[in-house]
């Protein structure tokens, strides 16, 4: 990816869910391909269930609806997470696609807290949602702001990092994270945040203090 990183404008595809209620079976989620640093290239937007078991396959439909991925460098996540606690598979994603994934938060993990939701709500797959949580170690990302964390799959972390600065337009977070956020939310009935305040979320986890009537909405 260093090479790829050298180059002007360099094709990333970023995913993110959109707004929903504690009652709705499915969220929105957006597939968009950005040239860096923020020229949209292509867009696709499907949905996950919430806190379903669908993510992973999702995200790669959305991917390969795109078309043809050759010039695609990276994928840019905000966690590891959609729906709620819809789980990706991170390593499953990057064999998929044959991209290196990266995927950013703001927040280091309260792991008591996740494990305690997870137990109470998903009972027998709490184990296998909890491991896919922590596949991969966080590290900082300096950011000239306030710093950031990120896990990387497929790719060194100085990669990473370069990644997300070269991604990064204004403050601290990834313009194709933050674009791909508000065309899942312009698809949904929900009102979007504030473009220029991306989402607060603990790592692979996305608290919204919400809970649908199957379980947490993380």
């Amino acid at each position: 990816m260093r090479r790829a990183l050298a180059k002007p404008h360099p094709r990333v595809l970023a995913f993110d869910d959109g707004a929903f209620a504690r009652d709705d079976r499915t969220a929105p989620v957006a597939a968009v391909v950005v040239v860096l640093p923020g020229y949209v290239e292509a867009v696709r937007v499907g949905e996950v269930e919430v806190d379903g078991r669908d993510a992973t396959d999702r995200l790669v439909a959305l991917a390969r609806a795109l078309g043809p991925l050759d010039g695609v460098r990276a994928v840019l996540l905000d966690g590891a997470v959609v729906g709620g606690f819809n789980v990706l598979d991170l390593d499953a994603l990057h064999r998929a696609l044959g991209l290196p994934v990266v995927a950013v938060t703001r927040r280091p993990p309260d792991f008591a807290r996740i494990r305690a939701a997870l137990a109470r709500w998903f009972g027998r797959d709490a184990a296998r949602r909890g491991r896919l949580l922590r596949a991969h170690a966080l590290f900082p990302v300096p950011t000239g702001e306030r710093p950031i964390l990120a896990a990387a799959v497929g790719c060194r972390r100085a990669d990473a990092i370069a990644l997300i600065r070269r991604a990064t337009v204004r403050g601290h977070w990834p313009e194709p994270i933050r674009l791909a956020h508000l065309i899942a939310s312009a698809r949904s009935a929900r009102p979007a945040r504030p473009a220029e305040v991306p989402r607060a979320r603990e790592r692979t986890v996305k608290p919204r203090g919400r809970r649908s009537r199957r379980g947490p909405v993380a």
